[in-house]
Formats: C-alpha cells, structure tokens, sequence
C-alpha cells in the first residue's frame, strides 16, 4: 500500500490549456477584457486608443513632469537674478559670489595657489631674479640626469625652459575679471548655448608632463550672455596652471557660472595624458573624459541628454563644406 499522499488539483486547473508558463492562458478575466486577449495584447490595445487608459496617464505624467522643470527653472533664475545684488537685474562678474563658491577671491585670481600673489605683483627685477633662479634649478636637473648643461647643444637649455615653463603656466598671473573684461551683455535669451571643441594644453601636476584635449562648454542663458571668445580664454587661463583634468573641469564650470549666474554650465573634456602614454603603463590612444554639470544640467537628465547631443553631432560647417 503506498504511502504517498494524494495531492488534489488546482483550482485554476480546469482552466488550463498548455503550457503552464505561457502568459496568454486562458485565466478569469477580468471585467472588460476577453478571456482569449493576452495582458501584452489588451495593454498594447489601450495605448493604441486615442483615449485609452495608458495613453491618457503617459501623457498627464509627461505634462506634470514638464511643468515641474519649467517652475524649476523659473525659480533658478530668479533666484540667480536674486543673487546679482542690483535691483535693475544687471551684475558684475564675480561680485555677489553664490554661496559656497571658491572662485572669487579679493585678487580675481580663482583658486589661487600660495605663491600666485608673488608672481602676479613680481616687479620686471622680481621676475628677472625669479627666471634666473628657475634657469639654475634647470641647469641642476640636467647635471642629476647625466648631461652636460655646458656642451652647446644645451648651453641656452636652463634659460630657455625657464621661460617657456613661465608661458606654460602663465594662468597662475591671470585675473579673471580681465580676462571677460566687459564681455558680458544683457540679452533676452534663455536657451543652450555651447561652444565645442575648445583645444586645451596643460602640465599635470603629479609628473609635469603634457596632457591636451578639447573641451566643450555650455551653459543656459539666464537674461545674460558673455562673449563667445571668452569661454576658450577662460578655459586657456585654467589649463595655463599645473592641473588635473578632474579639477580643471569643474573650475571652468564654476567660473563660467559665477561669471553671469546662467540657469546651469555644463563642461566636458576629453584628453589624452602623455603620464601615462609616454612612461608608466605606456597606452597610447587612451583617452580621459570628465564632466561637470551645474544648475539645471545637473537636475535635469533632458536637459542634460540634449546637450552631450549636440556635442556628439558631426559639426553643421563640415557637412556643408563637404557638399560643396
């Protein structure tokens, strides 16, 4: 006699008619929907209908979701305008800093490194006396490396990398008030605005080798526009400095945006870093890209989709040129 226990059937057993996992399965339906209409079928079904249940939520969902970015945004620039410190809406660039922003500083400088102060007040026998000490530490690194600083191939050596080390960095002695001057213009624009493809040439600052790229800035108008020009020369100024690409782009973000309170500043850089394409791990064709999003880029992923967009696309000017 056997022991095992006899297990009755399902409910739902009568109404089985195949394979058990299949999802069109004939179960009871629900009110409105036919018992021989799978749920993929009778969902496709209601957002084909112009008035159908999916397709009505979908579109409410999309129109709040929409009128909440735009109140946001609203709010952004008035607060921006807030910020300004003038009652006519007009600014100054850099003055009125938002708050918890590094960039201002009482000399313009942004980030300002501890010996920045000497070189941009150096008087013209400072900067001799600080060139020829740089030309000595020179002449020293070429004995340690094995040569002859005095044989003629690099007797100028020591005197001229001094001054093109000088000219490399030369960010470090560069207010950024001069650099925009008066270049900021009020305008009744609130939309993208993006200059691509910057070129830029910096030294890293952990081996004091090259690294070079091209940065893309962008930024969304908030009743003032700066220069065109001026978004490369504030690039320039940054990467004119011992630098890492990380740090390098968030300060173009940031002085961008203390510059004329836009709703939002995006950056994005990609560079190829001779410290690890000509020593160490020796990977040439590799290549870094960093980012930094502000404001409404920041917030909004549309907004933000929208722009590495436009960044990707084939230039307009090149396809032109092309079918010419």
């Amino acid at each position: 006699m056997s022991n095992a226990r006899s297990i009755p059937p399902s409910p739902l057993s009568s109404e089985l008619t195949g394979d058990p996992f299949d999802t069109t399965l004939a179960a009871p339906a629900p009110r409105g929907r036919s018992r021989d209409v799978s749920f993929e079928q009778q969902d496709e079904a209601d957002i084909a209908q112009p008035g159908g249940r999916r397709n009505t939520e979908l579109a409410q969902a999309v129109d709040a979701e929409e009128e909440e970015e735009k109140a946001e945004l609203e709010a952004y620039r008035e607060k921006a305008l807030r910020l300004a410190g003038r009652s006519d809406g007009t600014f100054e660039p850099f003055v009125g800093s938002r708050v918890g922003s590094p960039i201002p500083d009482p000399h313009g400088l942004g980030w300002p490194g501890k010996g920045t102060l000497a070189r941009l007040h150096a008087t013209p026998a400072e900067k001799a006396a600080r060139e020829a000490k740089l030309a000595g530490a020179v002449k020293t690194l070429l004995e340690c490396i094995g040569e002859d600083p005095e044989r003629d191939g690099l007797l100028k050596t020591p005197e001229r990398y001094a001054k093109a080390l000088l000219w490399m960095t030369k960010g470090y002695e560069e207010r950024l008030p001069d650099v925009i001057g008066d270049a900021i213009f009020a305008e009744d624009h609130d939309e993208m605005v993006i200059v691509r493809d910057i070129d830029v040439f910096s030294l890293c600052e952990h081996h004091m080798v090259p690294f070079t790229g091209k940065v893309s800035i962008g930024y969304i108008a908030n009743k003032h526009v700066i220069g065109l020009s001026k978004l490369a020369r504030i690039a320039e100024t940054f990467s004119r400095r011992l630098q890492v690409q990380e740090r390098l782009t968030k300060q173009i973000a940031m002085a961008v945006d203390e510059a004329i309170r836009p709703m939002g500043v995006a950056v994005v850089m990609e560079a190829s870093h001779q410290c690890m394409t000509m020593r160490g791990v020796q990977k040439p064709g590799a290549t870094t890209i960093t980012s930094a999003m502000l404001g409404a880029f920041r917030r909004s992923d549309k907004t933000r989709a929208e722009f590495l967009s436009l960044i990707r696309q084939v230039p307009l000017l090149s396809h032109v040129l092309l079918t010419e």
